[in-house]
């Protein structure tokens, strides 16, 4: 991770995280968010108003930093006691309705009416004429006025940074103080309106938790005008990782239980321990079939942010558990609004179905050994006319006749020799599949929606309210709509490769006068192929940067919010070449 030279923030307490201010009172607003505000007025919002929040090195060292001082509330002593009775206090609320803020100041030494606020930060001491960052002195300056306000006399304030073992005197100044003021009334007024722009090349986003959700790069991309040929479009940098850490824990054996011990799940079958994973590496919990869980365990995940997904044995997706709903209302309110308008609705199906048919395309002209050409021909002219449809009711019907073309040729796509020669293809069926290689499909086209479910539901959206898929009960529109183009690209393509490769044999199916699925082993094998193409690292067609399908499917979802926001004029579908 590069460095900030601006100082990377290590906000504490993180307010997703369940510590440190009161939110009972919605006329006070969280000093904090004044601080976010003067680092980055997108940041700001993004936390408080879309209520996201990521951690990364720099704020979970942070929060360590501030263990000591962060302890049980101490009582500010009387600003009419004996000078001569100098006193800390740790871990201070303090709150004015004449500013408007409420906060928490980590240490508070006081001599009688004599009041100086210390603010403990991770980094180094900058090498600038303050030797502060901005931010940094408006925070502090905000906590000698919330002193002043409760009778003491303030007239600097100490920044603490823990990396230099220094403490470094801000002097209250009049500039400063207006600096302060002004500052707590613009992010009273920000919070209120659009999402701001993102910083425009700036060197605070390589050191910024939220560079993944905020996409500064990605955005500004988006907004130019492809046709304004003169003005060039300038290369995104890759802020946040291709590829994350933390990857879903799948729980198939029927019967057993997962517990907590510590940081780590543990799943046990019958009191023997079968195996354990640790919270920190994992990103849900999938539990298929017959599966017990602790409460302790999912109220830690719950704590965690951590969805648990509740799944058949034979991967149809049921529901899942989380924490409370993502404080992104604005966001839902938005996706409410263009659902409500058939044009908008339009328009977002049309990039769906369009994608979705290229992508088809694609996979189609690379793996098919023999193909009759037309049939790209007529891909391509279904994807033309996807995006002239004038009504997602004609679109419907085009995407249908798409799929059938597509479907025709699916078994050219089965090689003629080797394991995939087992199986024949005659066209989609479900409900249930009728042969092997429907099954196969069926099963990763719901493992695909329950990944939209997560990453919608995280992100703010409703996930059961779309714009190509019509409401039904336990439907997840949404997650439909944006896992279309997808559907070739990841889906048929695993399927593909486990049967070509021999991966799932024609041994590996119960095949039953109710359908055909797939036996145990072969379905964790199964699972174990579609989680490692997840994790796969392609060139990002639009970006040109190294990304894991994992994070485009968060990264599409994103800009999908993006395009609601008006920040963003089209949703730009995802295409592989």
């Amino acid at each position: 991770m590069t460095p900030s030279p601006l100082g990377p923030l290590d906000t504490h307490p993180t307010p997703l995280m369940g510590g440190g201010v009161a939110w009972g009172d919605a006329d006070l607003m969280p000093l904090d968010q004044v601080h976010q505000f003067a680092y980055c007025p997108r940041r700001m919002h993004l936390i408080y108003v879309g209520g996201e929040w990521s951690d990364n090195a720099y704020t979970v060292e942070g929060r360590y930093h501030h263990m000591r001082v962060d302890g049980e509330e101490d009582p500010l002593p009387d600003p009419r006691e004996d000078p001569e009775s100098p006193k800390s206090s740790r871990s201070v609320q303090l709150s004015s309705p004449s500013l408007g803020i409420i906060a928490k100041a980590d240490l508070i030494e006081t001599s009688g009416a004599s009041a100086e606020p210390v603010e403990y930060k991770r980094g180094e001491t900058p090498d600038n004429p303050h030797r502060a960052w901005n931010p940094e002195r408006i925070q502090l300056c905000a906590q000698g006025l919330l002193l002043r306000e409760h009778g003491f006399s303030v007239e600097r304030g100490w920044l603490y940074f823990a990396a230099s073992r220094q403490r470094i005197e801000v002097p209250f100044t009049e500039e400063l103080i207006e600096d302060t003021r002004r500052c707590i009334l613009e992010t009273r007024a920000a919070a209120l309106c659009v999402l701001p722009a993102p910083l425009q090349d700036s060197p605070k986003c390589y050191g910024c938790s939220l560079n993944g959700i905020c996409l500064p790069d990605e955005t500004t991309l988006l907004t130019q005008d492809p046709q304004l040929q003169e003005r060039p479009r300038s290369e995104p940098r890759q802020l946040s990782p291709a590829r994350s850490e933390a990857l879903p824990l799948y729980v198939q054996t029927q019967g057993v239980h997962v517990g907590k011990s510590g940081e780590t799940f543990v799943i046990t079958l019958k009191g023997q321990k079968l195996a354990e994973a640790r919270m920190f590496d994992t990103s849900q919990v999938c539990l298929m079939g017959n599966i017990q869980m602790s409460t302790q365990a999912i109220q830690e995940c719950c704590r965690r942010g951590m969805p648990v997904v509740f799944m058949s044995s034979g991967g149809w997706f049921y529901g899942m558990t989380s924490g409370p709903m993502s404080r992104n209302a604005p966001l839902r309110l938005l996706q409410y609004e263009h659902y409500r308008d058939p044009l908008a609705s339009l328009r977002f199906s049309q990039s769906f179905i369009s994608g979705k048919i290229r992508n088809c395309r694609t996979l189609l002209r690379r793996n098919a050994e023999q193909l009759d050409p037309t049939i790209l021909s007529r891909l391509k002219e279904s994807a033309e006319d996807a995006e002239s449809a004038t009504s997602v009711e004609s679109l419907l019907g085009i995407e249908g006749n798409a799929a059938r073309i597509y479907f025709q040729a699916f078994s050219s796509m089965l090689k003629s020799t080797g394991p995939g020669a087992s199986f024949s293809f005659e066209g989609r069926n479900r409900r249930p599949p009728r042969d092997p290689v429907n099954a196969l499909l069926s099963l990763a086209y719901s493992l695909l929606a329950k990944e939209f479910v997560v990453v919608l539901a995280g992100i703010g959206f409703d996930p059961y309210l779309g714009f190509m898929h019509q409401p039904k009960p336990g439907k997840p529109c949404l997650a439909l709509d944006l896992m279309e183009e997808f559907r070739p690209l990841v889906c048929d393509s695993i399927v593909l490769s486990a049967l070509n490769t021999g991966q799932v044999g024609i041994g590996d199916f119960l095949v039953t006068p109710a359908g055909v699925s797939l036996k145990d082993r072969a379905r964790k094998a199964f699972i174990e192929s579609y989680e490692r193409r997840l994790d796969q690292l392609i060139r990002h067609p639009i970006f040109g940067y190294q990304i894991s399908y994992r994070r485009v499917l968060e990264v599409q979802a994103r800009l999908l919010g993006r395009c609601l926001q008006g920040e963003i004029p089209n949703y730009p579908a995802f295409l592989t070449r």
